[in-house]
């Protein structure tokens, strides 16, 4: 179970009962990252630092995990958020890398049944400033997005789409669903038309995960709205949560901010007051 960092906790004690009533989102967040001054979290469990993961020189289908991330890449601009300060994402990483925070202890992730969010707020214009064929804003797996993944990206058609997906684990010696099949667990918003002059917020909401029913439900909100929902599906993503991570900025070139992951789902009236004030984590929590 996930228990609020001690400050967190003392902040939200601080508030009257009829506050505390209101502000429920108080003790939702998991994991927060302002990007005020620095690329770590402030508030979860689990590590608040950003590693990184590239894949090994030799060995295919291997990887080597770094402590840390590349400071030419990954930088703070002050000022430049939606609130306050801004994560910068300025090139790509070599060799296939890929900053991440650990999910354990930074997500409510538990066999048998859970649920979970998280948002973040994107500045980029995915047709003009992206290198590579794909990106991933948030991508959160074990084993890769189309086996037990929760993700956004940003496709290769020209324009480009954005895509929600929340593909099941693959069970030893079956074959997944592609993403080009019309029955795979995804949201698709073709040609999606984001500047670099505007601020967007995504969220990713879930519930019903790892019962071994179909009853789960993945929905994309978008500015606040619900655009789509993977729904009435088993989705079980057997996370060993060990070795799962929450992938940040996959070849992302633009800026981010205000990331915060859920121990639960949001409803459409919370996903609206978190579009409608942007900083309202960041008094929550700080």
């Amino acid at each position: 179970m996930f228990r609020l960092t001690p400050l967190a906790v003392a902040l939200c004690a601080t508030l009257p009962a009829a506050a505390e009533e209101r502000d429920p989102l108080c003790t939702a967040p998991t994991f927060y990252a302002s990007f005020d001054k620095e690329v770590k979290g402030e508030h979860g469990d689990g590590q608040l630092t950003f590693d990184t993961r590239t894949n090994h020189p030799t060995n295919k289908g291997e990887f080597v995990f770094r402590s840390g991330f590349p400071g030419s890449a990954f930088r703070i601009v002050k000022d430049k958020g939606v609130s306050g300060g801004a994560l910068e994402v300025v090139d790509v990483i070599a060799n296939n890398g890929r900053v991440f925070v650990p999910a354990k202890g930074n997500i409510a992730y538990k066999a048998g049944g859970w649920g979970g969010a998280v948002q973040v707020w994107c500045k980029f214009d995915p047709d003009k400033m992206l290198k590579t064929k794909f990106c991933d804003p948030i991508q959160i797996t074990q084993n890769g997005a189309n086996n037990g993944g929760l993700w956004f990206d940003f496709n290769d058609a020209k324009p480009r789409d954005l895509r929600h997906g929340a593909f099941p684990a693959i069970p030893q010696g079956k074959k997944g669903a592609g993403e080009d099949d019309p029955n795979a667990p995804m949201v698709r918003v073709p040609k999606i038309g984001w500047k670099d002059t505007e601020w967007h917020h995504v969220v990713l909401s879930w519930e019903n995960f790892d019962t071994g029913k179909p009853n789960a439900v993945s929905s994309l909100y978008i500015d606040g709205k619900l655009i789509g929902q993977v729904k009435d599906r088993e989705l079980a993503m057997n996370w060993d949560i060990e070795k799962t991570g929450i992938y940040v900025a996959i070849n992302y070139i633009g800026l981010l901010d205000e990331l915060v992951v859920f121990n639960r789902s949001l409803d459409a009236a919370e996903v609206a007051r978190l579009h409608k004030k942007p900083d309202l984590m960041r008094k929550l929590l700080k």
